[in-house]
């Protein structure tokens, strides 16, 4: 019974996803747990070993950015031999069939675009790249960086660079226009996230404002304001079926 209840749900989802003209999906960090990437923020995550107030705020980085550089080599060892998972597959899969228009995440793995995703705005940034904040060189990161005895220096104007990612106290990216796509979405698909903190916890409530529906995609619901349909379980696990749903 329940499996038919399951597929009933995701049928119900699919046509809704087929009638929708500016689908749009927001990821977080559950999307990519099947990928071996644990959410910083549970029992055992980065947060657990590197506190962020001391490891992760811009204010660390410019007064010790050795010790910011701790951090950012240990969140490099997680990230390096990560791999899409079919959650991220799926979503790749709806943009190449022109369903999905596109992908807003808070994930700085890149497995989206490995997935082969190609409208993909980060919110949070990106771990693939170096930036340095004193005269703004914008690098491609690689896995000798993050094994240098001392943090890696602009060839530029020979400040540390850090990882384009957004630590505590800087602001986030693309934040104009991504309220800008979501002010036009009419489906939200929310995967992998409770869009608690802010600015991602804003974006549902801007989908709803505008009539649109929205689509949780977690193990347990936790989306406010409550969504239109709520698919339980692994990502990796119901997208690929909502997908052959779509797609058939």
């Amino acid at each position: 019974m329940k499996k038919n209840q399951d597929r009933d749900l995701l049928v119900r989802v699919a046509r809704a996803l087929a009638r929708a003209a500016h689908p749009l999906a927001l990821t977080g960090a559950g999307i990519s747990v099947a990928s071996g990437i644990p959410d910083f923020r549970s029992p055992g995550g980065l947060w657990s070993r590197f506190s962020p107030d001391e490891y992760a705020t811009m204010e660390v980085f410019r007064r010790d950015p050795a010790r910011a550089w701790q951090l950012f080599r240990a969140m490099a060892a997680i990230l390096q031999d990560a791999r899409p998972n079919p959650a991220h597959l799926a979503l790749a899969r709806l943009e190449q069939a022109g369903v999905l228009r596109g992908v807003i995440t808070q994930n700085v793995d890149n497995l989206h675009q490995a997935a082969g995703s190609r409208d993909v705005l980060e919110i949070h940034g990106d771990h693939q790249h170096l930036q340095c904040l004193g005269c703004g060189r914008l690098e491609p990161a690689d896995e000798a960086h993050y094994h240098m005895e001392e943090p890696p220096r602009c060839p530029d104007c020979g400040r540390v660079l850090k990882p384009n990612v957004v630590l505590f106290g800087e602001p986030v990216r693309h934040l104009e226009e991504i309220q800008a796509r979501v002010a036009g979405c009419d489906l939200l698909l929310v995967i992998g996230t409770s869009a608690q903190v802010h600015p991602a916890a804003g974006l549902p409530r801007i989908v709803r404002a505008h009539g649109g529906l929205l689509v949780e995609f977690n193990r347990e619901r936790a989306l406010a304001p409550a969504s239109d349909f709520f698919v339980a379980g692994p990502a990796e696990r119901s997208l690929p079926r909502l997908v052959d749903l779509v797609l058939s």
